[in-house]
């Protein structure tokens, strides 16, 4: 896997992390054009490479009422008006095979959700596409079964594939990331430390997903501590009203000193 392969990505010579980050949701063109506006501000700054995370629909949700989008083929030019307007690539998740041929006209990388790692059928037909493919860990997946999710992508002939850690179920309502799996993972692919979904605590019993944000910080430096090669963090001018989500996204206006103490934790990293 080259991230240099990934279209318009830059400061790939940094040897820094890479992010994928965003909101949870595309809930319309003026938020997402004001977040990823401050997010390529920061990671220019700082030299990380960026890719704009957003998420043209939402099918795996709690309840019947939940927000689910704003219409695909809406959601998705507003993905492309963000890579075009800033030059930077963009990622959002697909459901089904069709969904693969489609977000692949409009997006540079794909990202299978966690519940459907193990999709023979969606992993491949995303794969095929020949973009990047970034597969999250299921919640019930050892970080050794990721290596035939990546396989799935690879026989395609496309090497371009992630593995994105989110986090392990504990109990019913609580995630757990055991670092043990990245040097395992790595073995794979390049390893995502996905910090925000690592946070949630799902199956409330009001159906809506809660979160410990304050706990991003921690989470995203033990990540870098423990050598992944990138983060992936959703965050939101205003997380309290977000559309999905909420409870587990960064505040926009934190992440700035976030990342640029992540950047300095990386240096010390690399010394090792």
């Amino acid at each position: 896997m080259e991230l240099s392969l990934i279209p318009q990505l830059k400061h790939t010579k940094s040897n820094n992390f890479f992010l994928l980050a965003g909101p949870c949701a595309i809930e319309g063109e003026e938020m997402a054009m004001r977040i990823a506006e401050k997010v390529v501000t920061i990671t220019d700054e700082l030299k990380i490479p960026y890719v704009f995370k957003g998420s043209f629909k939402k099918a795996n949700r709690s309840r019947l009422d939940s927000f689910t989008g704003i219409g695909d083929e809406k959601a998705l030019k507003i993905l492309r008006k963000v890579s075009e307007t800033f030059q930077i690539p963009t990622v959002t998740d697909i459901h089904t095979e069709q969904d693969a041929g489609m977000a692949a006209a409009y997006v540079d990388v794909l990202q299978i959700p966690a519940f459907l790692a193990r999709q023979t059928d969606l992993v491949v037909a995303a794969a095929k596409t020949g973009k990047t493919v970034n597969i999250k860990k299921g919640q019930f997946m050892s970080p050794e079964s990721m290596k035939h999710a990546v396989t799935k992508v690879t026989e395609t002939g496309n090497e371009q594939a992630i593995i994105t850690d989110r986090g392990t179920m504990f109990g019913y309502q609580d995630m757990v990331v055991d670092f043990r799996g990245v040097p395992t993972m790595k073995h794979y692919a390049p390893v995502v430390l996905d910090v925000t979904h690592s946070l949630q605590q799902p199956n409330q019993s009001s159906g809506v997903t809660g979160g410990r944000p304050a706990l991003i910080g921690t989470m995203a430096k033990a990540g870098i501590a423990a050598g992944v090669d990138g983060l992936f963090i959703e965050t939101h001018f205003d997380p309290a009203n977000a559309k999905s989500d909420g409870a587990n996204m960064l505040d926009l206006s934190l992440l700035e000193k976030l990342l640029t103490d992540l950047v300095t934790l990386r240096k010390v990293v690399n010394t090792f």
